[in-house]
């Protein structure tokens, strides 16, 4: 079973993005609050994607995915959650991200970026 990592500071975009993949059977989804509680949970139990806020304390996103990227290589998708502009953007993909996902965003996008995922 292929597990979901979802990173983000704010508990109710992480409820949002857990409920909204509770019904995709083939994933177990895991949650932190911050990048190094993110990194702690990887290397418990390395993730299939990541999505990962930019702006948290303790750990931002960006040095987050770059050290999931040093740690795990290309084995996970990482998609970046962003409400920010297009630097943040040039910095996560330097960083190793994959793919970036637009805050707000309905669970149906969300729905459809895993489904594309899962089948790359």
């Amino acid at each position: 079973m292929s597990v979901v990592l979802i990173v983000d500071d704010d508990p109710f975009i992480r409820r949002l993005i857990a409920t909204t993949l509770e019904d995709v059977a083939h994933f177990e989804v895991r949650q932190a609050g911050d990048g190094e509680h993110a990194l702690e949970v990887a290397a418990a139990e390395p993730p299939t994607i990541v999505f990962l806020d930019i702006d948290m304390p303790r750990m931002d996103g960006i040095t987050a995915c770059r050290a999931l990227r040093t740690t795990h290589g290309s084995a996970m998708r990482i998609v970046i959650l962003t409400a920010a502009g297009r630097e943040q953007e040039e910095a996560a993909l330097q960083a190793g991200a994959d793919l970036f996902l637009t805050k707000p965003f309905s669970p149906l996008d969300l729905l459809r970026l895993v489904d594309d995922l899962s089948a790359a």
